[in-house]
């Protein structure tokens, strides 16, 4: 199933895509998409729904992101051998763990604002990995039962926030409108190996990232069961497991996003996004 979010910010209904294509309204059946509604057994009694029986949702209708309700949206930096190798960095012994707060995630369409002061606001397309049940202590073997779906993000971050500002990496990724979800979660029926997806990302159509999800160094399993050590994963929660090369900050010189571009990015199976870039309101970037 695809299964996604629509409407007015803050207003969002639950959706499903029809084998057609077509956006169904799914909100006489859940009143949102959020983590009590992601366990497989509700998975399951919503992929007997007959769609074709749901009401049409209209083609421009915004969609917003693509779980409700997010406790914790989880990142894992340097996880693409490709990515730590462009900027500089060594592959990580262990996972390296850092947080975008939930006042980040945004509707995978919605305009990414570029923070005041911000000179070096990158992108970085990513798998997300949606969690369906709770996991605490869980073994790599039976990691992938704790998975409701997946979806496309972008790891929008600011570097000088990021690296130069001292402290952890967590202010440079955590501004308003850095966590574009979706436009889809995609149950893992649907994907048949998530560690052989393509991505990509673009800016003003020129392809920056072009990778696959098959140059992670820690896998899913191994993740979610590296995780579940050190937190309990809820239903809900976001895990986005890292960029493939072709970022901003590696390329040379150094590119950065400015007001007036678009972004645009999707990962095989899973959707696109395309995202406006903009000022901060009442600030520019430098």
């Amino acid at each position: 199933m695809k299964l996604l979010r629509f409407g007015a910010p803050g207003q969002e209904k639950p959706g499903i895509v029809d084998a057609s294509g077509t956006i169904r309204d799914l909100s006489a059946h859940l009143p949102d998409l959020g983590g009590e509604h992601l366990d497989r057994a509700a998975l399951e009694r919503l992929a007997a729904i007959d769609t074709s029986a749901l009401p049409e949702v209209a083609a421009d209708t915004r969609l917003g992101p693509c779980v409700a309700g997010v406790g914790k949206f989880i990142c894992i930096g340097l996880n693409y051998s490709d990515h730590a190798a462009e900027t500089g960095a060594e592959v990580p012994p262990e996972p390296v763990i850092f947080n975008k707060w939930t006042s980040a995630i945004c509707g995978p369409n919605d305009d990414v604002v570029i923070p005041r002061n911000s000179r070096k606001t990158d992108w970085e397309v990513e798998l997300g990995v949606v969690i369906g049940k709770t996991a605490r202590y869980v073994g790599e073997a039976n990691a992938m039962e704790h998975v409701a779906g997946f979806c496309v993000v972008n790891d929008v971050s600011e570097r000088e926030f990021q690296l130069e500002r001292s402290g952890t990496w967590d202010k440079g990724k955590g501004c308003d409108t850095f966590g574009p979800l979706g436009p889809w979660l995609v149950t893992p029926d649907e994907i048949a190996d998530p560690h052989q997806l393509d991505m990509w990302l673009e800016v003003d159509g020129k392809r920056y990232q072009n990778g696959n999800t098959r140059t992670m160094v820690y896998q899913i399993p191994y993740l979610i069961s590296y995780l579940s050590q050190f937190m309990s994963l809820q239903p809900g929660d976001v895990i986005s497991t890292g960029t493939p090369p072709g970022v901003g900050m590696g390329q040379k010189p150094q590119v950065y996003l400015k007001p007036g571009q678009r972004m645009r990015l999707g990962i095989e199976g899973l959707g696109e996004q395309t995202q406006a870039v903009i000022a901060e309101s009442g600030g520019s970037a430098r």
